[in-house]
C-alpha cells in the first residue's frame, strides 16, 4: 500500500514538475513579447502578475506533494525496520532506497527550477525598470535623441552579454557533469581492477596448496609401493 501511494505521488510530482518547468521557460519569452507589443509609458512593462500567481500556486502544490512523499518514505522506513524478516530486508531496503533517490531527484529539480525562475523574474524586473527609465527620459527631454540611442544600444549590449554568460555557464555545467560521469566510470574500473588483483593471490595460494597435496600424495604412494615391494622380496626369499 505504501509503495502504491509513493508511485502515485511520484507520478503527480512528475507531471507537476514538467508543467512547472514549462511555466518557468515561457516566462522570459512572454515578458519580452509584452515589451515589444507595448511601448507606451502608460502601459505597465511588468504585467506578469498572472504568471507570478500561477508560479506561487504550483510551487505550493509541489512542496505539499514533496512533503507527502517524504512522509510515505518515512513510513516505509519504519516498516522496513520493524519487518523482522531477514530474507526480505534486502529487497525492502533496495525498494526504499530507490524511492528515496526519486524523492531526492524531484526535490533537487524543483529547487533548481524555482531558483532559475526567481533569477529570471528578478532580472526581468531590473531590465524592465531600466527600460522604463530610459523611455521616460527620452519622452521628457525630446532633444537628446542620440544619447537615448546610445543608452538603448548599451542596454542591448548588456542583454547580449547576459545571454553569452548564461550560455558559458551552461557549457561549464555540462562539462562538469561529463567530468563527474567520467570520474564515476574511472572509479568503477579501479574497483574492478582491485577486485581482480585481490583474487589473483587467492588463486596462487590455491594452486600452491594443490601442488603440495599432489607431492604429499606422491610421497605416500611411493612409500607404500616401496614397503610392499620389500615385503614381497622378503617373502619370496624366505
Amino acid at each position: 500500500d505504501l509503495r502504491k501511494q509513493a508511485r502515485q505521488l511520484e507520478n503527480e510530482l512528475d507531471l507537476k514538475l514538467v508543467s512547472f518547468s514549462k511555466l518557468c521557460t515561457s516566462y522570459s519569452g512572454t515578458r519580452d513579447g509584452r515589451r515589444d507589443r507595448y511601448s507606451s509609458d502608460t502601459t505597465p512593462l511588468l504585467n506578469g502578475s498572472s504568471q507570478d500567481r500561477m508560479f506561487e500556486t504550483m510551487a505550493v502544490e509541489i512542496e505539499q506533494l514533496l512533503g507527502k512523499l517524504t512522509g510515505i518514505n518515512d513510513k516505509m522506513a519504519e516498516y522496513t525496520n520493524s519487518a523482522g524478516v531477514p530474507s526480505l530486508n534486502a529487497a525492502l531496503m533496495h525498494t526504499l532506497q530507490r524511492h528515496r533517490d526519486i524523492l531526492q531527484d524531484y526535490t533537487h529539480e524543483f529547487h533548481k527550477t524555482k531558483a532559475n525562475f526567481l533569477a529570471i523574474r528578478e532580472r526581468e524586473n531590473l531590465l524592465g525598470s531600466v527600460r522604463k527609465d530610459i523611455e521616460s527620459y527620452k519622452s521628457g527631454s525630446g532633444v537628446n535623441n542620440r544619447r537615448t540611442e546610445l543608452f538603448l544600444k548599451e542596454h542591448e549590449h548588456l542583454r547580449n552579454s547576459d545571454r553569452l554568460i548564461e550560455e558559458t555557464i551552461s557549457i561549464a555545467m555540462a562539462t562538469k557533469e561529463n567530468m563527474t560521469s567520467q570520474r564515476g566510470m574511472l572509479k568503477s574500473i579501479h574497483s574492478k581492477m582491485n577486485t581482480l588483483a585481490n583474487r589473483f593471490p587467492a588463486v596462487n595460494s590455491l594452486i600452491q596448496r594443490i601442488n603440495l597435496r599432489k607431492r604429499r600424495d606422491s610421497l605416500i604412494l611411493g612409500g607404500v609401493i616401496g614397503v610392499c615391494t620389500i615385503l614381497l622380496l622378503l617373502y619370496a626369499f624366505h
